[in-house]
């Protein structure tokens, strides 16, 4: 047991890291590793009780750059759809979405490399991108990538896109625990899961921030569309 607990704080503290740097990505590293000890369906609710500290920690350390325009547009349509995809998450098998998320993240990198007008999704484009997320993440546990995807077409600084993505995100898990929760998904040993996480995923966190402060534009760029192709082949492969 304390060797497992180590083991998932040292990962943890890994993946909050990868998710400060590059705004999503801490799930890919995370979810394999804590299904293999407490199981599918207490990994899921339990991740989003670690991420609610991850993505809130992310937003406090950059707390003076939040985009509020687009942050509001995302969740008018993120908040109600992520309801809908957590109740529904209990009886869909979600595999075969997961497989088209990843197509896309990976089409989307392709798209933003070729010599071809770039993608901006302005603010309208954010209720779209917004609505999918937050389904999808009721439905699959996590869509962290898939929003990631829209904020980054809007050109924002490194710390911007990843303190307002993390807020539409601490939305959306927040609304999810209150739905799991009344489905009896969260007990003490979710609980305690989550808040142990939720440790590692704070100091995580502030050291991918100091990462960011010190990458140029370019690198951040590559960076999060790296993380975008590997969360793209990680649902494509676990859709399977």
């Amino acid at each position: 047991m304390l060797f497992e607990l180590i083991i998932l704080f040292v990962v943890s503290f890994i993946a909050a890291t990868i998710s400060g740097a590059a705004g999503f990505g801490g799930a890919l590293v995370l979810l394999p590793i804590l299904t293999s000890i407490v199981g599918v369906k207490a990994a899921v609710p339990i991740l989003t009780i670690a991420q609610i500290f991850g993505n809130a920690s992310r937003v406090w350390f950059g707390r003076s750059e939040l985009q509020w325009k687009p942050i509001t547009f995302f969740l008018i349509t993120a908040i109600p759809l992520s309801i809908l995809g957590s109740y529904l998450f209990t009886d869909i098998d979600s595999d075969k979405i997961k497989i088209g998320i990843g197509i896309f993240l990976i089409l989307l990198v392709v798209y933003r490399r070729a010599k071809i007008n770039k993608i901006e999704f302005g603010n309208k484009g954010m209720l779209i991108g917004g609505g999918l997320t937050g389904f999808l993440s009721g439905l699959a546990g996590s869509a962290g990538p898939l929003g990631a995807a829209f904020f980054l077409g809007l050109n924002l600084t490194a710390t911007a896109y990843v303190a307002s993505e993390a807020f539409t995100a601490l939305a959306m898990h927040l609304t999810k625990t209150i739905v799991y929760n009344k489905y009896s998904l969260i007990g003490k040993v979710e609980i305690f899961y989550g808040l142990f996480i939720g440790i590692a995923m704070i100091l995580g966190s502030w050291l991918g921030k100091k990462i960011i402060e010190k990458m140029s534009r370019q690198k951040f760029i590559l960076l999060v569309e790296i993380m975008l192709v590997l969360s793209g082949l990680q649902l494509i492969l676990s859709g399977f």
